[in-house]
């Protein structure tokens, strides 16, 4: 199958330059092909995943991926999608965030035995520029009028936008020309918001290389969800690649919680999942939605991929244990990640009496609650039920010496912090 194919079928093409063209050019060479990202942050998050996946898959079909880290377009800032001027960030941080999606990118689409993919920064050919050669070489190429009716200034204008942020479209323009020029480079994939700059780099070509010069464009569709809202999102905030920002088991249960209405297309999307498997499985959402195989596919697919096969591993292992109670299988570094975002108290190491204690630590609302509870049989202190009014609670029950988990009714959990 084709790339351009593979593409469609994946409904991952929004927008092409030239789509007969592209579709020759990809059916007659190897291309090289580029995507870039900003360091506006140490991290990358599952949104800015979506254009790079296509990438990888023009990588696995035997073409040369080029990816950019913004060095330089990242110290002015995208106006894309804003409503308001980017707050500037220091030099230091800049270059403290390229460090950060070097290592990422490498870890994700750089394997030992492949040399296809090449690492660039914007920083390095753009520092030496000066002011006059920025506007005579570069300046003299772009017309007010056609940046003003780009969609991601005009969107601006009303709020208002700085000639930092306005001049952002002529940075990226420079970056596919430097790319076409030193690196062959003749095809750039972006989000849907990338169009206008997308399109003004390939102006800036055809005017400094020829009206014939054979360079493209292909955009990724807006991904939402299938409540209209914005993918990538869950109710703690972004959902980032980076581990210590997303936990591995926050980061599995995101995609093993995925809409019946979404699965599919993101198997489509970030999986590498054959057409037959992705049927298959999209069969099993129509025909078997309780199972949720498509979901726990997904979930182990792109966990895999971000975090590897031992994570991967630890996130199900969490998901297992809080699923059937069995508390005490899991190590207290495990607790820690799989209860992070669930209610927590501290406590002394002081013995108590539970219904005591449940009362002092505001996990129980009164003591006559607490004693109804225990008696019906609903509080389990880390995975065991307790039926005795009398139970003491000890510093010895905590697991790994710092943890105890109080479940009340089947799914209401507490970690309590021995302090």
């Amino acid at each position: 199958m084709n790339i351009i194919d593979e593409l469609l079928w994946r409904d991952a093409i929004n927008q092409q330059t030239d789509a007969d063209g592209l579709r020759e050019l990809t059916e007659g060479k190897a291309v090289s092909l580029y995507c870039g990202v900003d360091p506006t942050g140490n991290s990358m998050h599952i949104g800015h995943l979506i254009p790079f996946m296509v990438l990888r898959r023009f990588q696995l079909a035997g073409h040369r991926p080029v990816i950019l880290i913004g060095g330089a377009t990242g110290t002015i800032g995208d106006p894309s999608g804003r409503q308001s001027e980017r707050s500037l960030q220091t030099l230091e941080q800049v270059q403290e965030n390229v460090d950060a999606l070097t290592a990422q990118m490498k870890k994700l689409f750089v394997t030992e035995n492949d040399n296809q993919v090449r690492m660039v920064n914007n920083y390095d050919w753009t520092k030496n520029i000066n002011v006059i050669e920025f506007l005579r070489d570069f300046g003299k190429n772009f017309s007010i009028n056609t940046m003003l009716a780009k969609d991601v200034v005009a969107s601006r204008l009303d709020s208002g936008i700085s000639f930092t942020e306005f001049s952002y479209q002529i940075l990226q323009s420079i970056d596919y020309l430097h790319l076409f020029q030193n690196e062959d480079v003749q095809l750039q994939v972006g989000g849907s918001d990338q169009w206008g700059n997308i399109t003004s780099g390939l102006d800036l070509i055809r005017k400094k290389e020829g009206a014939e010069a054979k360079a493209f464009g292909l955009t990724i569709p807006l991904m939402l969800k299938a409540d209209g809202t914005k993918f990538g999102k869950s109710a703690g905030g972004a959902i980032w690649l980076d581990p210590k920002q997303t936990t591995p088991y926050e980061f599995y249960q995101f995609w093993a919680n995925s809409d019946d209405r979404d699965v599919v297309k993101y198997l489509k999307y970030f999986t590498f999942l054959s057409k037959e498997e992705i049927e298959a499985l999209a069969e099993k959402v129509a025909t078997e939605p309780h199972k949720r195989e498509a979901q726990k596919t997904l979930a182990e697919e792109m966990t895999r991929f971000v975090h590897g096969e031992e994570l991967l591993e630890q996130a199900k292992r969490i998901t297992a244990a809080l699923f059937s109670g069995d508390i005490r299988s899991l190590t207290a570094d495990e607790i820690e990640e799989g209860f992070k975002e669930m209610p927590t108290f501290t406590a002394d190491k002081e013995t108590k009496n539970i219904v005591d204690w449940l009362v002092d630590l505001g996990i129980e609302p009164s003591k006559r609650q607490a004693r109804e509870d225990i008696t019906k049989g609903a509080i389990s202190i880390n995975g065991e039920r307790v039926n005795e009014l009398e139970t003491e609670i000890t510093a010895e029950q905590a697991i790994g010496g710092r943890f105890i988990i109080v479940r009340k009714g089947k799914k209401n959990y507490s970690l309590v912090k021995l302090g």
